[in-house]
């Protein structure tokens, strides 16, 4: 995953963690794409103290995923959920094409429901 998008994947976990200064320091950078330098004209300091504010936020972001790993953890639920999903698909298609159980198809809804309302 390139940089830009693992701190911002990072930012929406742990982003509440950070200063208030440091959130909008990381958000302005990679969500929004601005410059160190645009970024300390408009808060009116200089562009190493928004480039070391930078940094010192990326660490405790990636300090805080190696101690807590909560956003791997998302990853993999979902990537789980959209299996179970895809299992739940090929026991359906069966379903219809073979015996056409009620039951059969009853639980391949609910299993969907549920991986749809735990995916959210």
């Amino acid at each position: 995953m390139p940089k830009n998008l693992e701190i911002s994947y990072l930012l929406d976990f742990y982003g509440d963690m950070l200063t208030k200064k440091q959130q909008d320091f990381l958000d302005l950078y990679y969500n929004n794409d601005l410059s160190l330098s645009e970024i300390a004209e408009n808060e009116g300091i200089t562009r190493q103290g928004v480039r070391d504010a930078v940094k010192r936020a990326e660490c405790q972001l990636y300090d805080m995923e190696s101690r807590l790993g909560f956003a791997k953890f998302f990853t993999e639920l979902k990537k789980g959920l959209g299996e179970i999903k895809e299992c739940a698909e090929i026991i359906n298609e069966y379903n219809l094409s073979h015996s056409l159980s009620r039951e059969i198809n009853d639980s391949v809804s609910r299993i969907k429901s549920l991986v749809d309302y735990l995916g959210e």
